[in-house]
């Protein structure tokens, strides 16, 4: 019989405590895959974060971002078997939502508002001329965003807000490192040119 999670709310952010010790991914990997919703449970505690700002930056859409990242965690559930490296758990992860959001980007008909309300200025209340700027500043950026193809933004996303290796991304979203090194370049090309007024 499995003992409470104890004292989990002391544990620092990305440790784990299940059983009274702290685990690292491959044990709550392995531990899942043998059917234990707990240890999943904390996956997905740990990495339900940065899969989210992924998706919403790439989507730019809170809704539709909260859709995905829900839809790939029950995805990587029901599949978890087929993992075969416990330790590609986060690539695997970063892959899935990638792939996902791409095939939102490419099902949508029309485009989508920027919702920027996770953005917001913290020194609102004491600097609001620097708030309006700073808030103006991120509504050029997510249309900027928007504005490149799905693929440079994934690329993009992956290696400048996530910090994810050329060779991570190359598996992430299947082509050449060349090829992600080019995707980077031109979005980095763009975004430049498209911010020039903000200089």
């Amino acid at each position: 019989m499995r003992r409470g999670l104890g004292k989990a709310d002391d544990v620092a952010p990305d440790e784990v405590l299940l059983d009274d010790v702290t685990l690292d991914d491959v044990t709550l990997v392995v531990r899942a895959r043998d059917g234990d919703v707990r240890a999943y449970e904390q996956l997905v505690r740990r990495y339900q974060g940065p899969m989210f700002r992924l998706a919403v930056r790439m989507l730019a859409s809170r809704g539709d971002a909260e859709d995905v990242v829900q839809e790939v965690f029950l995805a990587a559930w029901r599949s978890l078997v087929t993992l075969r490296e416990e330790a590609a758990f986060v690539g695997w992860l970063y892959r899935m939502i990638t792939n996902r959001c791409l095939n939102v980007i490419r099902g949508r008909h029309t485009t989508v508002d920027v919702d920027l309300t996770e953005r917001e200025s913290h020194d609102a209340g004491s600097h609001p001329e620097r708030a309006v700027e700073v808030n103006e500043q991120l509504t050029a950026v997510t249309a900027a965003l928007q504005r490149l193809t799905g693929e440079q933004r994934a690329c993009w996303l992956l290696r400048e807000v996530h910090g994810r290796s050329y060779e991570e991304i190359s598996q992430t979203v299947g082509v050449t490192t060349t090829a992600v090194r080019g995707r980077i370049a031109r979005a980095r090309a763009q975004l430049t040119e498209m911010m020039v007024p903000w200089r």
